[in-house]
């Protein structure tokens, strides 16, 4: 039998009253698996649950067992049912009662769900995984949110840095995501409506970006000084030395997301190509005209994540599978791209499977922009002791690699990720990017919460 759970406000509330509250919350009912005997005793719930155990196992030969709170009137059946259970009595029943295999408690309430004009009344629950079994449902759609949805660096993950670690709990409200990076095609209808001009098309002001500069840095020749965006390299032949990344980036006077390569070149057919060349200033224009958000990094882990609870990778933590699901480099990075997975530069949407809940291109082909503020310590001086809901990241940028600029978080690597260089294909990955800067490996992808679809 399929039952939908849907990820409403309301269930997370329920889950989060279950999960805080362990010992005070008063549950709706108990489901109890019991094992092959006949008669068993109940701890915890009273005489009166016992009784009835005694009662529905011995008429019925049944191994499922509901109980359910109730009032002190033992007229009924006989026995007194107890006022009100709590997590503390499924716990006990658990450890205590040697023929007991599952125990599932349950808070339910009903609700009133509302989208747009339409609205229908649904029982909410907040449950635990044994729920599926007891009942024996199995989920329509969606996953269970549990104590293992983590944010950061996996214990299994080889290539994991500091600046992954560590992982910890973290829980978010429901939200849509894009099932694609924003494409072409969505910019330039964006554009069309709205006349905008990216960063990288516009006229370079010296006087603001000296000040994300170390102080004296001379001014270069206004020749030099004209839009354009940062491109990979791929005419490179040999790299003398692999800390320094100018070798296989260069500044491409005339490039943008419209003229990817520079002069001459042109979108002409990739309208399904994620768009690129996009910083966050432009990133949040198009959030704010096509009613969006962009996720925090905290969202972008969760929905990367799926139905899996702590992989490495979007399709599990098999990296032998990786050029069968993620446009990366193959090769010898960054002189020889053996393009083994199809594809030596940037590909078109959905050119690779989904993750488990039907989210494309969340590893490979363009880093994405998140709305959080890169720091390189912030994993590291979270408190973990508090809960950690819907987090908006750190309060402020660190990174001693580039202190004076003002970077936000991109997440998922790019077409250019190898293991011999930063191995950034991974959920837990993440690096910085100026708030200023674009490049041809860099794109975007939007959010919309309830909240926001309610109050277009």
């Amino acid at each position: 039998m399929k039952r939908k759970l849907p990820l409403t406000e309301t269930s997370g509330m329920a889950i989060k009253n279950l999960k805080s509250n362990k010992f005070r919350s008063l549950l709706t009912m108990l489901g109890i698996v019991i094992g092959n005997a006949s008669v068993i005793t109940l701890v915890g719930v009273g005489r009166g649950a016992q009784n009835l155990a005694e009662n529905q196992l011995s008429n019925l030969g049944a191994n499922v067992l509901f109980v359910v709170p109730g009032n002190n009137d033992t007229r009924r059946r006989g026995v007194a049912f107890p006022k009100n259970l709590v997590l503390k009595d499924a716990k006990a029943i658990e450890e205590q009662v040697p023929t007991v295999k599952r125990v599932a408690p349950q808070i339910s309430s009903n609700e009133v769900i509302q989208t747009g004009s339409k609205s229908t009344s649904s029982s909410i629950s907040g449950v635990t995984n044994d729920f599926l079994i007891v009942r024996s449902f199995e989920i329509a759609k969606g996953r269970f949110i549990n104590d293992q949805d983590t944010k950061g660096a996996k214990n299994e993950d080889p290539y994991a840095m500091m600046r992954e670690k560590p992982s910890h709990e973290v829980y978010v409200d429901g939200f849509f995501i894009d099932a694609t990076e924003v494409t072409n095609n969505q910019f330039q209808k964006f554009v069309d409506e709205t006349g905008y001009i990216t960063i990288a098309e516009r006229q370079i002001d010296w006087n603001e970006m000296k000040k994300n500069l170390p102080i004296n840095t001379p001014k270069p020749h206004d020749s030099l000084l004209q839009p354009g965006s940062l491109i990979f390299n791929k005419d490179l032949k040999r790299v003398v030395n692999m800390d320094n990344y100018f070798q296989w980036w260069k500044w491409q006077i005339g490039a943008s997301w419209k003229s990817p390569a520079g002069p001459g070149s042109n979108i002409e057919g990739k309208g399904n190509y994620p768009v690129v060349h996009v910083a966050y200033e432009d990133a949040l224009a198009y959030c704010e005209w096509a009613n969006r958000k962009l996720p925090t990094e905290a969202q972008w882990e969760s929905a990367a994540q799926g139905n899996y609870d702590k992989a490495v990778f979007t399709w599990g933590d098999e990296v032998n599978l990786l050029n069968t699901n993620a446009n990366t480099w193959q090769g010898d990075f960054p002189t020889n791209n053996e393009s083994i997975d199809g594809f030596e530069m940037i590909a078109p949407v959905k050119s690779f499977s989904p993750n488990s809940i039907g989210i494309y291109d969340m590893i490979g082909n363009v880093w994405e922009i998140t709305d959080d503020l890169f720091n390189v310590n912030y994993y590291s001086e979270l408190n973990s002791a508090k809960d950690l809901k819907n987090l908006k990241g750190a309060s402020s940028c660190y990174n001693p690699s580039n202190p004076y600029e003002i970077q936000h978080v991109m997440k998922g690597g790019s077409f250019l990720c190898h293991d011999s260089y930063c191995a950034s294909y991974r959920i837990s990955a993440r690096m910085g990017v100026s708030i200023d800067s674009g490049s041809d490996h860099t794109g975007f992808r939007t959010i919309v919460t309830p909240e926001m679809l309610l109050n277009k």
